[in-house]
Protein backbone atom coordinates (compact mmCIF):
# COMPACT_ATOMS: atom_id res chain seq x y z
CA UNK A 1 0.00 0.00 0.00
CA UNK A 2 1.48 3.36 -1.29
CA UNK A 3 0.27 5.27 1.89
CA UNK A 4 1.90 2.57 4.26
CA UNK A 5 5.20 3.33 2.35
CA UNK A 6 5.05 7.11 1.96
CA UNK A 7 3.35 8.17 4.99
CA UNK A 8 1.47 11.19 3.94
CA UNK A 9 0.84 13.80 6.71
CA UNK A 10 -2.87 12.65 7.79
CA UNK A 11 -3.45 9.72 5.98
CA UNK A 12 -5.45 7.62 8.20
CA UNK A 13 -3.60 4.54 6.65
CA UNK A 14 -0.27 6.36 7.87
CA UNK A 15 -1.03 7.02 11.30
CA UNK A 16 -1.86 3.32 11.18
CA UNK A 17 1.32 2.81 9.68
CA UNK A 18 3.33 4.70 12.55
CA UNK A 19 1.80 3.15 15.23
CA UNK A 20 2.82 0.09 13.87
CA UNK A 21 1.50 -3.52 14.19
CA UNK A 22 0.00 -3.41 17.25
CA UNK A 23 -1.95 -1.05 16.68
CA UNK A 24 -2.78 -2.14 12.97
CA UNK A 25 -3.53 -5.78 14.45
CA UNK A 26 -5.62 -4.42 17.30
CA UNK A 27 -7.96 -2.37 14.89
CA UNK A 28 -8.21 -5.86 13.21
CA UNK A 29 -9.66 -7.12 15.63
CA UNK A 30 -12.21 -4.07 16.51
CA UNK A 31 -13.42 -4.20 13.05
CA UNK A 32 -13.73 -8.15 13.00
CA UNK A 33 -15.84 -7.75 16.50
CA UNK A 34 -18.36 -5.58 14.61
CA UNK A 35 -18.85 -7.79 12.03
CA UNK A 36 -19.69 -10.42 14.13
CA UNK A 37 -22.27 -8.36 16.06
CA UNK A 38 -23.71 -7.45 12.51
CA UNK A 39 -23.87 -10.54 11.76
CA UNK A 40 -25.97 -11.98 14.25
CA UNK A 41 -27.78 -8.88 14.89
CA UNK A 42 -28.81 -8.82 11.21
CA UNK A 43 -28.44 -5.07 11.03
CA UNK A 44 -28.05 -5.26 7.70
CA UNK A 45 -24.50 -3.70 7.64
CA UNK A 46 -22.97 -6.74 7.23
CA UNK A 47 -21.08 -6.07 4.21
CA UNK A 48 -19.64 -2.60 5.47
CA UNK A 49 -18.23 -4.40 8.49
CA UNK A 50 -17.12 -7.07 6.14
CA UNK A 51 -15.56 -3.99 3.83
CA UNK A 52 -13.93 -2.40 6.59
CA UNK A 53 -12.41 -6.21 8.11
CA UNK A 54 -10.94 -6.33 4.83
CA UNK A 55 -9.79 -3.12 4.26
CA UNK A 56 -8.27 -3.06 8.01
CA UNK A 57 -6.59 -6.88 7.07
CA UNK A 58 -4.73 -5.08 4.22
CA UNK A 59 -3.22 -2.41 6.34
CA UNK A 60 -2.18 -4.85 9.05
CA UNK A 61 -0.19 -6.81 5.72
CA UNK A 62 1.35 -4.29 4.74
CA UNK A 63 2.28 -2.65 8.01
CA UNK A 64 3.72 -6.34 8.65
CA UNK A 65 5.33 -6.53 5.64
CA UNK A 66 3.44 -9.63 4.07
CA UNK A 67 3.06 -10.10 0.57
CA UNK A 68 -0.70 -10.58 -0.42
CA UNK A 69 1.06 -13.32 -3.26
CA UNK A 70 2.13 -15.22 0.01
CA UNK A 71 -1.70 -15.26 1.67
CA UNK A 72 -3.19 -15.75 -1.23
CA UNK A 73 -0.70 -18.80 -1.43
CA UNK A 74 -1.15 -19.86 1.78
CA UNK A 75 -4.96 -19.56 1.18
CA UNK A 76 -4.68 -21.71 -1.49
CA UNK A 77 -2.68 -24.65 0.04
CA UNK A 78 -5.36 -24.65 2.65
CA UNK A 79 -8.11 -24.75 0.23
CA UNK A 80 -6.66 -27.58 -1.83
CA UNK A 81 -6.44 -29.07 1.51
CA UNK A 82 -9.69 -29.04 2.23
CA UNK A 83 -10.64 -30.63 -1.56
CA UNK A 84 -11.32 -27.45 -3.37
CA UNK A 85 -9.46 -26.56 -6.74
CA UNK A 86 -9.29 -22.77 -6.58
CA UNK A 87 -7.11 -20.69 -8.70
CA UNK A 88 -6.41 -17.29 -7.63
CA UNK A 89 -6.35 -14.17 -9.75
CA UNK A 90 -8.39 -16.20 -12.14
CA UNK A 91 -12.22 -14.02 -13.14
CA UNK A 92 -13.98 -15.68 -10.93
CA UNK A 93 -13.17 -14.57 -7.17
CA UNK A 94 -11.81 -17.67 -4.93
CA UNK A 95 -14.71 -17.09 -2.48
CA UNK A 96 -16.90 -17.23 -5.44
CA UNK A 97 -15.54 -20.68 -6.72
CA UNK A 98 -15.74 -22.06 -3.38
CA UNK A 99 -19.11 -21.19 -2.86
CA UNK A 100 -19.89 -22.68 -6.12
CA UNK A 101 -18.20 -25.63 -5.29
CA UNK A 102 -19.69 -26.25 -2.06
CA UNK A 103 -23.51 -25.87 -2.97
CA UNK A 104 -22.92 -28.15 -6.27
CA UNK A 105 -21.33 -30.80 -3.90
CA UNK A 106 -24.36 -30.53 -1.49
Amino acid sequence: MERVRDRPEGSYVASLAEAGVERAAQKLGEEAVEAAVSATARDGRLAEEAADVLFHLYVLLAVAGVDLAEVEAEAGALLAELGYDVKFGASVGAAEQVFMQSTVML
